[in-house]
């Protein structure tokens, strides 16, 4: 995606294009350019041996790991931060880095995939990041989350019965959505309710992006 000299007059340009896409997002990411663009180094660099992603061109990493992340920044409430199923840490590596302030646990079962979301943030000096080798159901901890990110983790309902043991009344669940998940939602176990819906415009994705807020049902 980045590496070789012929892609490094390219970087400084990419960098100000990178700024220019997140601020159509609501995000200002401020001085990460570089390390988000670095991100996307290491993870090309490991894909050649490990396979952890079929995104290869620069332009696609950018379109669809760093701005597809970024996207849901402004909706993130509290400062300990959940991502679920991380896969190669995103969305929760890119915020981690454009939000320093906020904790992120990242969360995934294949050996393969946590190797290198610790590897990204040892490399990038996270020191707000938390990895975690389990599957999310097995989880034990002693405070619930702020916020718990998913992207194309599982259908709602699965979703929502995964992460139930880290969430608690005020916790809000951000599932990061392709298409319209109608039957998904007509479909939410009792107890939950969508706080939020909107439509993630994704500059120069052509496919669709949805994100769907959920938190508990309060009772009264």
């Amino acid at each position: 995606m980045v590496g070789g000299h012929k892609g490094e007059p390219n970087r400084s340009v990419d960098a100000v294009t990178l700024g220019r896409d997140a601020a159509t997002l609501g995000v200002d990411i401020g001085e990460k350019a570089p390390e988000l663009l670095r991100l996307l180094a290491e993870l090309e660099r490991w894909n050649r041996r490990y396979n952890l992603t079929a995104i290869t061109t620069l332009a696609d990493g950018i379109t669809r790991h760093l701005l597809d992340s970024l996207a849901v920044g402004p909706d993130l409430t509290g400062t300990r931060i959940a991502d679920v199923g991380t896969g190669a840490g995103f969305p929760g590596l890119p915020l981690a880095l454009v939000y320093p302030e906020r904790q992120f646990t990242l969360v995934d079962s294949v050996a393969k995939k946590v190797r290198f979301v610790m590897h990204a943030a040892r490399v990038l000096e996270l020191q707000n990041v938390t990895v975690a080798h389990t599957r999310v159901e097995s989880m034990q901890v002693e405070a619930p989350f702020d916020t718990v990110l998913a992207r194309a983790f599982a259908p709602l309902p699965k979703l929502l019965a995964a992460v139930e043991g880290i969430c608690g009344p005020s916790t809000q669940v951000l599932a990061m959505k392709g298409k319209w998940p109608r039957q998904e939602l007509d479909s939410l176990p009792h107890g939950w309710r969508v706080v939020r819906s909107r439509r993630l415009e994704i500059p120069r994705l052509p496919a669709e992006r949805w994100l769907v807020v959920l938190a508990r049902v309060q009772n009264r």
